[in-house]
């Protein structure tokens, strides 16, 4: 169990996926830049296996965890973790059901 005080910490923002493309020498990786109005980052995501074609990924609003350090994957930096949810047999991206502006709160 966490604390209210623990959950305040954690950033949830949405933004839209402008680019998106396979992570080279990794089966399991994609490398997407989402843009969040002020800012547009480079995350690093396990999910390839469940898109095949990248390209259906943009135009996509997402919820992206924003406040975790940086961390090098494969090379590349990545700048958040996207919020989806799956086990073993199921995955799906979150997506916001009406577009707002990149950047805005998940609250």
């Amino acid at each position: 169990m966490i604390t209210i005080d623990d959950f305040a910490k954690i950033e949830i923002k949405l933004g839209t996926i402008i680019e998106a493309d396979f992570v080279p020498d990794a089966d399991k990786l994609l490398r997407l830049k989402i843009d969040f109005g002020t800012e547009v980052r480079q995350i690093v995501s396990g999910i390839r296996e469940y898109y095949p074609d990248p390209s259906a990924l943009i135009g996509k609003q997402i919820p992206v965890l924003t406040n975790l350090e940086p961390r090098m994957i494969k090379g590349l930096e990545s700048n958040g973790m996207i919020v989806a949810a799956g086990d073993e047999d199921d995955f799906t991206l979150l997506e916001s059901t009406k577009k707002v502006t990149n950047g805005t709160a998940v609250r």
